[in-house]
């Protein structure tokens, strides 16, 4: 005859069996699936491997951190790596494994390394880049002019966001008085809906790119922990392709995000992003300013040189219309000695004379009849006479 067991007493001998066989602790990697935090402290996990390449859950546990381990590990987490310990993070933790006849199998934790973490999501931040690289597309924004005055800024941040308010503060108040004309397209900086908010309003944006000169993507004041949702390749890829200079403030001097990696600058802060667009203008009125007074310059120089040149002129003007007006002088007395030469009463003095008849001018003897009556000037005077004969 059977003799069954309770179902109480067949889990404790599955807890007897587990504590004999696995008396140790085990360093145990998974990812996150489920991170719950209670009132009291404690934090429930739930940790699951996944097939590498099918993408299918191939192994799960449930994770108990009690209160006092867990006040220690989540700060100490934070620190290490920027990130909360939160779903989706691969991890490795020091775990026992425990049965209990009532809750099951269960894993305890005691202990964590960062540096796994970490690793992993540098790994993934390195195929999100190594994929933009081979795509062609991850320095396309870069290459993009960057505007020689960037006034007219398309911003995209939090409405609420402390570091919104510090960057048109900053732009407002420069202190040269130029004028900047930011609008917000309003996105969460934080949470699992960056990735849709900042992409919808890029998309917002290009539907008017030619009324922007530049965008900015600022965050500030947010926590370390969330840039991990600036790690996308969606994100990085609209990024990336986006066809204005894009500049990002999202993090910290030692924080580097896949975001920062595609856009065309990266400073660290909203304020630095303010004062990139200040310089930047700043450096194009500064050139505006040398070219001017160059320009002014060249003009008083010309003057001076033309002045001179006119008191040069000044100066040799009487020597040269003196010497203009010898010369013409001396031109005069040849034409006068050459009107002279031809004069009739010089031809006449040599012997010549001029006949005439009729008051005109006699050329041949042909031209008179017999009986006409000629004028002969002579030098000295005039001779009379009538023609007797006919030629």
């Amino acid at each position: 005859m059977i003799e069954p067991i309770t179902l109480y007493s067949l889990n404790k001998l599955v807890r007897g069996a587990i504590a004999e066989a696995m008396p140790s602790s085990y360093w145990v990697t998974g990812e996150l699936s489920e991170v719950r935090e209670t009132t009291a402290g404690h934090c429930y996990i739930e940790l699951i491997e996944r097939d590498e390449k099918a993408a299918t859950i191939v192994a799960k546990a449930r994770g108990t951190i009690w209160a006092r381990t867990y006040s220690l590990l989540r700060p100490y987490f934070l620190e290490q790596t920027g990130q909360r310990f939160a779903a989706g993070l691969k991890v490795l933790l020091k775990v026992t494994v425990e049965f209990h006849e009532l809750y099951g199998y269960s894993l305890y934790v005691s202990d964590i390394e960062p540096a796994f973490t970490l690793g992993d999501m540098a790994r993934r931040r390195q195929m999100i880049i190594n994929r933009l690289s081979e795509e062609g597309v991850i320095d396309l924004n870069k290459e993009l002019p960057f505007p020689t005055l960037p006034q007219r800024v398309a911003v995209i941040s939090s409405s609420f966001a402390a570091g919104y308010g510090d960057f048109c503060d900053q732009l407002m108040n420069n202190p040269y008085g130029f004028v900047f004309y930011p609008h917000l397209f309003a996105a969460p900086m934080q949470g699992d809906k960056v990735e849709s908010g900042i992409i919808a309003a890029l998309d917002r944006i290009a539907r008017n790119v030619d009324s922007w000169d530049v965008v900015v993507i600022i965050r500030g004041g947010g926590a370390t922990s969330d840039l991990s949702c600036f790690d996308t390749y969606n994100l990085a890829n609209n990024c990336a392709q986006f066809p204005l200079p894009i500049i990002t403030g999202i993090g910290h001097q030692r924080d580097d995000t896949v975001l920062d990696a595609v856009a065309h600058t990266r400073v660290k802060t909203p304020t630095a992003a303010a004062e990139l667009l200040i310089h930047t203008v700043a450096r194009e009125a500064a050139l505006l300013d040398t070219l001017g007074s160059g320009i002014v310059e060249a003009v008083r120089q010309r003057i001076s040189e033309q002045n001179t040149r006119l008191q040069g002129i000044v100066q040799r003007l009487p020597i040269a219309a003196a010497l203009f007006l010898q010369k013409q002088h001396h031109r005069l007395d040849l034409w006068q000695q050459q009107a002279e030469a031809a004069s009739p009463q010089r031809i006449l003095s040599l012997g010549y004379s001029l006949t005439t008849c009729d008051g005109r001018v006699v050329r041949s003897v042909g031209d008179l009849r017999s009986g006409q009556r000629i004028v002969t000037q002579l030098a000295d005077g005039k001779i009379i006479s009538t023609v007797d004969n006919d030629n």
